[in-house]
């Protein structure tokens, strides 16, 4: 089992992609690919992310608090087997600044872990605490696949600050059904052809030669959550199902409770 947690700052934009043609050889005066991005190209990745029967997580991140948290399996290959390995992240964020802690674990360990709290087997300090943290999260909160999230990543790095990452997100593909990696006949475009989200991470200011590129481009930064934008936009059109019970565990419908 592996572990890597991160903390940094992160500021998100909506740009075209005849903006990102005109901005990439200047970024790349400063930065570089990342090793996944081979010959240039993109990489894709593959998230489910995890919710209640109610939305209850994504209802409390959209609604903007000071400290938010979310869950998510991650993977960078199309993985099925229950022997093949993914990530279990959780994602936390206080007035602005993010941590994201995960473990590495196999398929097959992630229903036992989030329906009845088994610990996936860990073999050092750092995994079996990021364990308990899931394991305490799963016991607060009764989540289960709620969104799948697949699209695919041009990424960058500083040359001084390898910690320093862009990171340009195109083909957001949803999907509420089949939690399984890859492709669906039921996927749904997030935005449209030739946008791409761009996000900035870094653990502490900005470095001026950034502003500048930001400035003279008009880029400004756009809070967006893939998740987030999703949940909003089935809301508004009527897409959402909730399960709601009154004292005696019956379910009822929103006019019980008028």
């Amino acid at each position: 089992m592996a572990i890597a947690t991160f903390k940094r700052y992160e500021k998100k934009y909506l740009i075209t992609k005849e903006k990102l043609d005109k901005i990439l050889p200047l970024l790349l005066e400063h930065m570089e690919l990342d090793p996944f991005c081979l010959n240039g190209n993109e990489y894709r990745i593959y998230s489910i992310y995890y919710d209640t029967d109610n939305h209850d997580v994504i209802r409390q991140n959209s609604s903007k608090p000071v400290y938010k948290e979310k869950m998510r399996i991650r993977s960078y290959y199309d993985l099925k087997d229950p022997e093949d390995k993914i990530f279990m992240e959780i994602k936390k964020k206080c007035d602005g600044q993010g941590n994201k802690r995960r473990i590495k674990l196999k398929i097959k360990e992630i229903e036992p872990f989030v329906n009845e709290g088994i610990l996936p087997e860990t073999k050092d300090y750092l995994s079996t605490q990021v364990a308990k943290e899931l394991q305490y999260y799963f016991s607060m909160n009764k989540v289960h696949p709620a969104l799948y999230v697949q699209y695919d990543r041009l990424a960058l790095f500083g040359k001084e600050d390898k910690n320093f990452r862009m990171t340009f997100d195109r083909n957001i593909r949803t999907r509420r059904h089949n939690f399984v990696f890859g492709e669906s006949d039921e996927d749904e475009l997030l935005l449209p052809n030739g946008e791409y989200i761009m996000e900035i991470k870094i653990l502490g200011a900005m470095p001026l030669w950034l502003t500048h590129i930001l400035s003279e481009n008009e880029l400004f930064s756009h809070g967006f959550s893939k998740y987030g934008v999703k949940f909003k936009r089935d809301a508004q059109n009527g897409l959402l199902k909730y399960h709601l019970t009154d004292s005696g565990g019956n379910e009822v419908d929103f006019d019980y409770f008028k």
